[in-house]
Parts: structure tokens; sequence; C-alpha cells
């Protein structure tokens, strides 16, 4: 593992670009972040918390971003200890982690593979752990159709597939009396593409199959869920509330009527419910 200036270069040789904002001697936020977008989808939260004297680090998925974009090692394994190679990379200890929607499904499986040690607090927006994924287990899933569509959707036209999704479901553009914010749209998508064709079809089995409740067990440390109740991507039943059961020490926050992107449509409840956590 070697780092250089706003790269991380893990054992494979995978570039991981990262951010690193606010005073270096400041107690650390890690940020993950969700599918296929990239560190920039935090930004409301990391200027907020770094205004307030935090110091946060967010990076690029491998193949996302402006990360490399490796054939291989598309799955949460990897993901995992690619934050791991930047957490080390940078130094960072007594941190809290936080990760949105795939970066919860991150954040679980870092915990699971590399424990709590240097580890404070965690944190799960919209999270899709425990399993999003319907199996013989895990009644509550949803469907495999329903990811084989994303499957197709992306090898017919990722592009129309992502504004799809921000113009729809993920922002809850789709309700009635609901205004959409072309920007937020846009920005989406720029996000989307670009990231790495291969990679991001990859992700779509990493984040609706991998099963997250042996890692979810692991976790030691105080955790805050939040989940929106309108989520129309990663249900709250299935995922928030589901989550928030196998967790020792979790207090799980809904916000009635939030969609899956919450970080944007609710950044302001959602910047003093994380600034609240991780001071107390």
């Amino acid at each position: 593992m070697q780092k250089s200036s706003s790269y991380v270069t893990t054992s494979d040789g995978v570039q991981i670009y990262y951010k690193d904002w606010g005073p270096k001697d400041a107690p650390v936020v890690v940020f993950s972040h969700g599918w296929p977008l990239s560190s920039d989808s935090w930004e409301s939260q990391m200027i907020f918390l770094a205004a307030h004297g935090y110091r946060v680090v967010a990076h690029d998925r491998r193949g996302h971003g402006r990360s490399s974009q490796p054939w291989d090692g598309n799955d949460m394994d990897h993901y995992a200890d690619d934050l791991a190679s930047v957490i080390k990379a940078l130094g960072l200890k007594n941190i809290t982690l936080v990760g949105f929607s795939t970066g919860g499904g991150e954040v679980a499986r870092y915990i699971g593979r590399h424990g709590t040690a240097g580890v404070k607090k965690a944190v799960l927006v919209s999270s899709v752990t425990p399993l999003m994924l319907k199996t013989a287990t895990n009644q509550g899933g949803l469907p495999i159709e329903v990811f084989d569509g994303f499957r197709k959707a992306s090898l017919d036209n990722r592009s129309q597939l992502y504004l799809d999704i921000a113009s729809g479901p993920f922002f809850g553009f789709n309700r009635p009396g609901v205004k959409a914010s072309e920007g937020l749209v846009q920005s989406f998508w720029m996000q989307g593409m670009q990231a790495g064709h291969k990679n991001t079809y990859d992700s779509i089995e990493a984040f609706s199959a991998t099963d997250f409740r042996e890692d979810l067990k692991k976790f030691d440390v105080p955790t805050l869920v939040i989940h929106g109740d309108d989520d129309q991507v990663v249900p709250i039943d299935a995922a928030g509330r589901a989550a928030a059961k196998l967790l020792k020490n979790a207090k799980l926050i809904v916000y009635p009527g939030a969609p899956h992107g919450l970080t944007d449509t609710h950044k302001d409840r959602l910047n003093q419910d994380l600034l609240d956590f991780v001071r107390n």
C-alpha cells in the first residue's frame, strides 16, 4: 500500500482517490458513498462537519469517481479492504464510520473483516444492510428480478438508467407534489457516468446479494441507523429496521416521508443528527 497526494494505492494496484478536509488534529469522520456515486455525494455533510471542527475523509470506491477502474474485485470484501487501506495510509484513529446505501454495506463488511480497533462509532444511512435480496432465510428482501432489471437496464443504456433513478425514486421526485431538482438529477447522472461500466454493473450484485447479518453482529460500538420511511430503493422494513434489530448498541432514527437520497433532500436534519452523534 502506497500513499500519494489525494491517492492511496492498494496492495492489488488499485488507485483510490480520497478527500481529506478540516483540521488534521481533530476528531475524524470517514464517509463511504452509495452506488453509482462518488465521494462528491457527501459534500454537504463534509463541509458542514469540517466547519464545526471535524476532520472529514471520503474516498471514491474502486471503479467509481476518480479511482481506478479494475476489471476484477468489484465486491464488498475488496471495498472493505480498500477502506482499510485509506484508513491505514492516513493514520486515522478514533474514527466515526458513516456509510450511505452501498457504503453502509462497505462499513459493515469493514467491521466484519477488520474489527473496530480505531473505530469509535458507526452510522448507517439508508443502508443496504442486512441483506437486500429475498432468500429462503430473508423473506423480507426484494426479489432477484428487481436487480436483474437493474443489470439489464445498465447494459441497455446505463446513462438513461441513472437519469430514471435520479428523476424518480432516488430523491422521491416521482411522488405527487414533489418538485424535482434538475441540479440533483444531473449531479447523480454525472457521478454515475464517471464510474466504470463494468464496475457499476458488478456492484449491483455486491450491494444486493451480499449478506451482512454476521457483520452486523460484530459491531461493538455505538451505532446510529438513519432511514427514511418512504425509501423506494432500499425499503426501511427490510433494511433500517431489520439492521437495528441485529445491532447490539443501536439507535434508529426514522425520517418521516424521506426518500432514499436523504443526504440531499434532508441534509440539514442529517447534518445536525450526525453532529449530535459524533459530539456525544
